[in-house]
């Protein structure tokens, strides 16, 4: 699953994104600078990890991570094939959720390409210029089913009413994720609108203004969406010190917790994620799956063969592990589950899968 990195051109999406993965991503002070979307995964940290790989002895950890795509900045227009916006626009249907930056630092080194610094038209110009996108999409969808609607077809009438109703909407300014759209609809024309959103609010050094975040932050709780504020030039500086000095760079900024940490967390948050755990003298390792994973689809995120013979799940709490001390403690005790198909995985779990090649 991936989140992309949108905005305006020049509000620090791609500095956002070097600083979230070291891939060097361009990040001059001109329009335009990513042309193809820049995709990288984030590490999470976990605590749990560290502790699991202890207990085992693992010879080797790896963390989850969150698949981020740095998608070039969009302007007024971008509709309509505005500065390469056909091109831009298809880059976000492909993602599952939009961090959204947002600009609220003044630098006159920096081109604001509104003119006037102000987020609330900012946002308003990214999310009028998806539902455009969208109002397009329901527009040639409309024109497919018409002609077999005028004949009678029940199900094109159907359709057709829905489509009618979603256009409404539409028009009132109301996006995808506001509305119920049946699944079949969604599916087939994956309106931008319709993904959930996190508003990142970059900001300087000093931290956001007062009054732009409070109407960000409006916003997000009008839309139930998340925020997260940072300031990515400070985190891409930080991130070029050496790894010890940088808990001393925190402090002295009197940061608590890193803006990149909370990104990554938020974005965990935004998917829809959980996680899960493999453990064992090899290697400790945590895995994503969406809220609602089946077991053999969880292990499928391993490798396909062990999906497809999957036989059953032995499922232990990250909890129980660590205050019993060994999978053999749990089993006495009765806390080492077997678990088959329709197991549903959940949070902390710890799981071994058996299967059949």
């Amino acid at each position: 699953m991936e989140i992309g990195i949108v905005g305006l051109p020049n509000v620090g999406k791609s500095t956002l994104f070097n600083a979230l993965t070291g891939a060097g991503a361009a990040a001059a002070n001109f329009p335009f600078t990513t042309i193809e979307p820049n995709v990288g995964v984030v590490p999470l940290a976990d605590e749990r990890l560290n502790v699991l790989a202890r207990m085992n002895k693992s010879r080797n950890i790896v963390p989850s991570g969150i698949r981020f795509v740095d998608i070039a900045g969009l302007v007024k227009g971008a509709s309509q094939g505005e500065g390469l916006g056909n091109k831009f626009l298809a880059n976000i249907r492909s993602v599952d959720a939009i961090a959204h930056v947002v600009r609220c630092f003044r630098d006159d080194d920096v081109v604001n390409v509104t003119g006037e610094l102000n987020p609330k038209e900012a946002i308003e110009t990214i999310e009028t210029e998806l539902l455009l996108a969208d109002i397009q999409q329901a527009q040639k969808a409309m024109e497919r089913v018409q002609k077999p609607a005028k004949g009678g077809d029940a199900k094109a009438k159907e359709r057709l009413a829905a489509l009618e109703e979603i256009l409404k909407n539409f028009d009132q300014g109301k996006p995808a994720r506001s509305l119920k759209i049946a699944p079949e609809i969604l599916s087939e024309l994956q309106f931008l609108t319709a993904k959930p959103v996190l508003y990142v609010v970059n900001t300087d050094e000093k931290g956001a203004d007062p009054q732009m975040l409070a109407a960000i932050e409006r916003r997000a709780k009008e839309e139930n969406a998340g925020i997260v504020s940072l300031c990515a030039k400070m985190e891409s500086e930080i991130l070029e010190l050496p790894p010890e000095e940088r808990a001393s760079y925190y402090d002295a900024a009197g940061i608590s917790s890193p803006g990149l940490a909370r990104l990554a967390a938020a974005g965990r948050q935004l998917l829809g994620l959980i996680c899960f755990f493999t453990a064992g003298e090899k290697e400790t390792r945590a895995w994503l799956v969406a809220k609602g994973t089946k077991a053999p689809q969880a292990a499928g995120k391993i490798h396909s063969d062990i999906e497809r013979g999957f036989i059953r799940a032995e499922i232990c709490k990250y909890d129980d592990f660590v205050k019993h001390g060994s999978y053999a403690a749990l089993q006495e005790r009765g806390l080492l589950a077997i678990e088959g198909k329709e197991y549903v995985m959940q949070e902390g779990d710890i799981a071994h899968f058996r299967f059949s090649v």
